[in-house]
Order: C-alpha cells, then sequence, then structure tokens
C-alpha cells in the first residue's frame, strides 16, 4: 500500500489486517460450505436449493478476493495456509454430513447470520477510520443479508410444500 493510504487508516492497521484475515477464513470456509453442499444436497426442491448454493460459494468467493485485496493494500499478508482458516474463523464451519436441503439451509442460514454480525462489526469499527474498509464491509454485508434472505425463502417454501 501507498504511503499515504496507510496514513489515512485511523486505527492501528495490524489490528484491521487481523480482523480482516479472520473473515477471509470465513469467507473460505462459507464458499465450500455452499460449494460442496450444492453438490450433495438431497430431498425436495434440491435443483433449486443447489442453484441458490452455487450462486452463494461464487459470491463468497468474490468477498475473499475483496478481503484478500485490502489485506495487500494495508501491507498485510492474508492467510496463507488453508489450516488457519479453522484457527481463524469468527464463524466455523458446520459440515454438511446430512444432505438434506432442510439441514444445509438451516445450517447456511446460521453461517450468514453469523457473517451479519461480523460485518456489521467490521463497518461499525471503521466507519470514522478507515472509509475504504468501510464501504467493502458494507457491500459485503449487503450481500450478506440478502443471502440470509434467500436462504430463509427457500426454507420457507420447503416448509409450505
Amino acid at each position: 500500500m501507498g504511503t499515504k493510504g496507510r496514513e489515512i487508516v485511523g486505527m492501528d492497521v495490524n489490528e484491521l489486517v487481523k480482523v480482516l484475515n479472520k473473515a477471509l477464513a470465513d469467507e473460505w470456509l462459507a464458499y465450500y460450505q455452499y460449494w460442496i453442499g450444492a453438490r450433495v444436497a438431497v430431498g425436495q426442491m434440491r435443483n433449486a436449493v443447489a442453484a441458490e448454493l452455487e450462486e452463494h460459494a461464487k459470491e463468497e468467493l468474490e468477498h475473499a478476493e475483496m478481503l484478500v485485496e485490502r489485506i495487500l493494500q494495508l501491507g498485510g499478508t492474508p492467510l496463507l495456509d488453508p489450516a488457519d482458516w479453522y484457527k481463524e474463523t469468527n464463524c466455523k464451519y458446520e459440515i454438511p454430513s446430512d444432505p438434506k436441503v432442510k439441514v444445509l439451509l438451516a445450517q447456511n442460514i446460521r453461517g450468514e447470520q453469523c457473517a451479519i454480525e461480523v460485518y456489521n462489526k467490521l463497518a461499525k469499527m471503521t466507519r470514522d477510520v478507515d472509509p475504504i474498509t468501510y464501504n467493502m464491509a458494507l457491500e459485503i454485508l449487503e450481500d450478506e443479508v440478502e443471502h440470509e434472505e434467500d436462504l430463509e425463502a427457500l426454507l420457507e417454501d420447503l416448509e409450505t410444500r
């Protein structure tokens, strides 16, 4: 990152990088949870649920890319070892050992609710001290809220059949 770009961040940049790396761990685990869930899903509305999970997986990967770019801009190093994803995650990873669509949806709803909390905190943390990270957090937060709504709507559709 350029010197001035780092200077305008009105908080401990190293601490911010740690927070961003924890969010990065969440995004990689969410990506995989969605990606694998789309492939193992069974039950009613499997195709619709799998398509939604696949779409969300792509968006989680985009979030990971945004986080890595910001970490690098701040002069930090993104998590390099996938084993660190489990150590650093805020939201954990729920193994989709029961591939029924209702179970997968419930797991992913919990993941989105955690992500909403993470990005809401990040937005509050950076609101007046780092406009670039703040705007990124808002963009991701908007996606996570939409994901929760999408998954809850699918679950509701399943329950009313």
